[in-house]
């Protein structure tokens, strides 16, 4: 069921303007976690089709969010991999449509399982603008850009405009020279990082830099008085004091570090 949505995305301030109207359908809890854009050709290699896959895969199963456009090529490759579950899909036409009409099944998917997201009103057909309009939110949700393949003039280089504007980090494979022209222009220009190590990338993202919350420091962050502290965590209160995490003084507990 298509539904305007009606709170506020910091992330979208970064927009030269701040969408009037945002149409969702699906998991609004998809835009509260971490999120890395991926974009790139309609027509990808077979070397930028199992990159964008592992790198889709593996960042998803690191609890990040991937956003991408819904098109073919590397956007259905993208979301796929990520699963449906865990992609926010932004469209270029109102949200009763499913287009391209080749990943229909994907985008009803998304509908049911994860976020498809649109400026445009229902019924509204997608045209060349609206597709500009669509790359810059892409953009604008994602931490950073990864592009995994682009010709010089393409709608993936105008989302690379978008990110410089926004000076949102920009990653891209590294290609041989005559292919993928629009990302080794990026990466002569010094516009852009190359990934030579897909697994350290990956790693440098999402939950490995994500410490647990420990429930009891946490808990003695409200200056607790001891007896409610030893009530919900009982002897593991002395050992945390004996260790010297925490202080207890006129029977309240404070934090020392």
């Amino acid at each position: 069921m298509i539904k305007e949505l009606k709170f506020h995305i910091s992330e979208l301030d970064s927009m030269k303007k701040y969408p009037s109207k945002l149409f969702y359908n699906g998991n609004l809890e998809l835009l509260k976690k971490q999120k890395i854009s991926i974009v790139g050709t309609r027509r990808p290699s077979l070397y930028t089709k199992q990159y964008s896959a592992y790198l889709s895969r593996e960042l998803s199963k690191q609890g990040i969010c991937i956003v991408s456009g819904g098109a073919m090529g590397v956007d259905a490759i993208a979301h796929k991999n990520a699963k449906e579950e865990n992609t926010i899909a932004v469209m270029a036409n109102g949200l009763d449509i499913r287009y391209p009409q080749v990943n229909k099944s994907l985008i009803e998917s998304i509908e049911k399982n994860g976020l498809v997201l649109s400026q445009f009103e229902a019924g509204f057909r997608a045209t060349p603008w609206s597709f500009v309009v669509r790359n810059e939110l892409v953009v604008a949700l994602g931490d950073i850009l990864i592009v995994t393949e682009a010709d010089i003039k393409s709608g993936s280089m105008r989302s690379v405009e978008f990110a410089l504007e926004m000076q949102k980090p920009i990653y891209v494979l590294p290609h041989r020279i005559g292919e993928s022209e629009g990302t080794n222009y990026l990466i002569k220009n010094n516009l852009a990082k190359v990934i030579f190590d897909m697994d350290a990338f990956v790693a440098s993202f999402g939950l490995s830099k994500e410490k647990p919350k420990d429930e009891l420091l946490e808990f003695c962050k409200k200056n607790p008085t001891l007896a409610a502290a030893l009530y919900a965590f009982g002897d593991k209160v002395y050992e945390y004091e004996l260790k010297g995490y925490i202080d207890v003084k006129n029977n309240i507990i404070t934090i020392l570090r």
